[in-house]
């Protein structure tokens, strides 16, 4: 019988047997005796590396379970979403709903009918002699006020839309380039985005439908028919200031502005007309428009004298200019409000004076 610690086949070919195998692992006696086992005391553990009990944090301490940079990825969506939820909280703006696009000046033309013949002024030179008091020269007389905070709206955005406004009615009543030479550019930069399409269409084809009046929009005369007898408006009226809504600041401006008129090409010395136009403008401002010093206009009447009833208003302003022995006028069209065929809102009266 074989020894039992060989394998029943032998001692592998080349092999150096049990004895060489585990040579390498197989500690001897002085080893085991040079080894010395210390055990730690508990102050020691204690103040060990592995001493101090420790928790897994929760919260950011998860993100090195997942690649670094899908982790600054997630930091950065949650701090966009959470800028965003705080500025929709605090920003002024944040309860009032977007503007509507589109159509949104209402205009209403108001024809002053000469209740006689239309005479000219007595001395061409000095075409103002008989107006009353308290006209001013062009943008003097808009007296445009101080500005003065509100409830929600400071100050320094209170003056700035004023000065906005300021500048729209020097642009729109008092420049000749849109009074007698058909210029409207200067007008429609002031024209909120949301609304240019409104005064382009206006531009184009102006109608009197109560939103696309050329003449809601900028005073203007035919330069075909009538020319400026002096770059000179008087003016007379008023601004007031109040808030629509928290995030609307609302400028109402009520001004009568008289016009020296001459037909187109009359030589100096012809007989001078003095058209009196009244506009009481409606005006509103969010903070994007006052930012960009823009403005809505929202509402518009207008009356114009002397004019004809029976011309539309929509394009030009119709003046009837005097002659030298007095312009001859038809009287004011009789109004049937049982005649549904002619639009309620179109509206004639007589002008009053001379």
């Amino acid at each position: 019988m074989g020894d039992p610690r060989e394998p029943p086949e032998g001692t592998p070919e080349g092999g150096s047997g049990n004895e060489d195998e585990f040579r390498s692992v197989v500690f001897d006696e002085s080893f085991v005796r040079a080894a010395r086992i210390q055990e730690l005391s508990a102050r020691e553990r204690l103040a060990g590396p592995f001493g101090r009990a420790t928790r897994p944090r929760m919260g950011l301490g998860l993100l090195g379970t997942i690649p670094r940079q899908a982790a600054a990825l997630l930091l950065l969506i949650l701090l966009a979403f959470g800028a965003a939820v705080y500025f929709g909280v605090t920003s002024p703006r944040g309860g009032v709903s977007a503007r509507p696009e589109g159509s949104q000046l209402t205009v209403s033309l108001v024809a002053l009918s000469p209740a006689s013949a239309v005479h000219p002024v007595a001395d061409p030179a000095d075409p103002f002699a008989a107006l009353p008091l308290g006209y001013g020269d062009g943008s003097a007389g808009l007296n445009t006020p101080d500005g003065a905070a509100t409830e929600h709206f400071t100050r320094a955005e209170v003056t700035k839309a004023l000065d906005t406004t300021q500048r729209y009615l020097t642009a729109s009543s008092l420049s000749p380039a849109a009074l007698v030479r058909g210029v409207t550019a200067e007008v429609r930069a002031f024209v909120t985005p949301g609304e240019q399409a409104q005064f382009d269409a206006s531009a184009a084809q102006p109608v009197d439908d109560r939103h696309h009046a050329l003449t809601g929009w900028v005073v203007r005369f035919d330069p075909a028919q009538v020319a400026l007898a002096t770059d000179t408006v008087k003016v007379v009226g008023a601004m007031r200031v109040d808030e629509a809504d928290s995030g609307t600041l609302q400028i109402t401006t009520d001004h009568t502005f008289v016009y020296a008129l001459k037909p187109a090409g009359a030589p100096a010395g012809s007989p001078v007309t003095l058209e009196t136009v009244r506009r009481e403008l409606t005006f509103q401002f969010d903070r994007v428009d006052l930012a960009s010093a823009q403005l809505r206009l929202v509402d518009s009447v207008v009356q114009a004298g002397p004019e004809p009833c029976t011309s539309s208003m929509a394009g030009y302003l119709q003046p009837v200019l005097a002659a030298a022995q007095g312009a001859a006028v038809a009287p004011p069209t009789a109004i049937d409000p049982g005649n549904h065929a002619r639009p309620a809102w179109q509206v004639c009266g007589v002008l009053a004076g001379s």
